[in-house]
């Protein structure tokens, strides 16, 4: 209300053609009115903040305000924490631990209890975002759990198993990369029976499709039990090619 009387009031026949011509006039008429004595005293706005205010502000931040968004996370055996259908490696010491991610625009941080021990930059190429230093060398859970353990539980299971478990580890800059997918086998084989993992396994490598979600997919929609001469008549229609799925990939 002071300023609608004291500045806008003063400038309400004049016509402004831009919002920096306007500030400049209020800039002009705001000191006025800060040094101008309250009604009944000799303070006035501006000695008020000379005495009052001034001596208890702290400086600005040097950096602007950055939006963050908090989560709460715990690293798989692989050490990656998922954001946004990315991963990002953590300390291989914290597999398993509770953990908090600072996310911004640019940059995914990790926290444990307070401290800082991981940033990368949220954007990057691939899915995976690892650092070489936090991946394990003796471990434990690296003892536990390596392609050759993979790979012999698939092959026990069958042929088409082991060429998916084969793939899911190969071409990744690290093995552990692909320890998640395998995992995922893993559970799979003890929701479903072998011989139906085994069979999703074989459509999933027809279609050429062996991501997990693919080959949970088959199961789930019973696609494995269907006989293969259904989708090799769909398929032929087309020439092979890793990116060439199959109408079961869609399902």
């Amino acid at each position: 209300q002071v300023v609608e009387r004291w500045i806008l009031a003063r400038l309400r026949h004049r016509t402004f053609f831009s919002l920096a011509e306007l500030n400049a006039a209020i800039a002009e008429l705001l000191p006025q009115l800060n040094q101008r004595p309250f009604q009944g005293c000799r303070e006035s706005r501006q000695d008020l903040y000379e005495t009052l205010d001034r001596p208890a502000l702290k400086p600005l931040p040097q950096d602007d305000y950055e939006y963050a968004e908090w989560r709460h996370a715990k690293p798989g055996i692989d050490n990656h924490v998922a954001v946004d259908k990315r991963f990002y490696s953590v300390p291989h010491a914290l597999v398993g631990k509770p953990l908090e991610l600072r996310i911004t625009a640019t940059t995914v941080e990790v926290m444990h209890k307070g401290k800082r021990v991981a940033s990368h930059s949220r954007h990057g190429s691939g899915r995976f975002s690892t650092l070489t230093a936090h991946m394990p060398k003796s471990h434990q859970a690296h003892r536990e759990w390596s392609p050759g353990r993979f790979l012999n539980w698939a092959a026990d299971i069958g042929p088409c198993t082991a060429q998916v478990v084969k793939q899911q580890l190969e071409n990744r800059p690290h093995p552990e990369h692909g320890y998640r997918a395998c995992l995922g086998l893993l559970n799979l084989a003890k929701r479903y029976d072998r011989t139906r993992l085994e069979a999703a396994c074989e459509r999933a490598l027809m279609i050429r499709s062996t991501r997990y979600h693919s080959i949970a997919s088959i199961l789930k929609q019973g696609l494995d039990q269907l006989p293969p001469e259904e989708e090799v008549g769909t398929q032929e229609e087309l020439p092979l090619h890793g990116n060439v799925r199959g109408a079961d990939y869609y399902h």
